[in-house]
């Protein structure tokens, strides 16, 4: 049984930092590329970052990029996404995601994902 558990939201002021974890399991982690996706409130889904099987290849959304960093750790079964200096467009609700292949681009399917965690970005 595939599982992705999100942690690590809450509130957090406008220039601030956060780290969202996931833990995953049901799966050999090598084998299959993660991504985080977040839902604006009201809004659809989003492709924030992404990251390959091994952990060598990444990507981000251009709203994001060079302000977040995605990261894994297959032995210890666990996604990261680092965020610096948020800003208050990053309100959302964040969800860790498994995709179909060992590598991942833009039409790359998404088989599984979390129950998200809330970010809140706010003064």
């Amino acid at each position: 049984q595939v599982q992705l558990v999100e942690s690590g939201g809450g509130l957090v002021q406008p220039g601030g930092s956060l780290t969202l974890s996931c833990a995953v399991s049901g799966f050999t982690l090598g084998n299959y590329g993660l991504l985080w996706l977040r839902q604006k409130p009201g809004q659809g889904l989003e492709r924030v970052s992404s990251i390959s099987g091994g952990g060598l290849k990444s990507s981000y959304a251009d709203s994001v990029r060079g302000r977040f960093t995605i990261s894994r750790d297959n032995n210890r079964k666990m996604l990261w996404l680092q965020m610096n200096n948020l800003k208050p467009e990053d309100t959302a609700t964040y969800f860790c995601a498994k995709a179909r292949t060992f590598l991942v681009d833009r039409r790359t399917e998404i088989t599984h994902w979390g129950e998200g965690t809330r970010v809140t970005v706010s003064s």
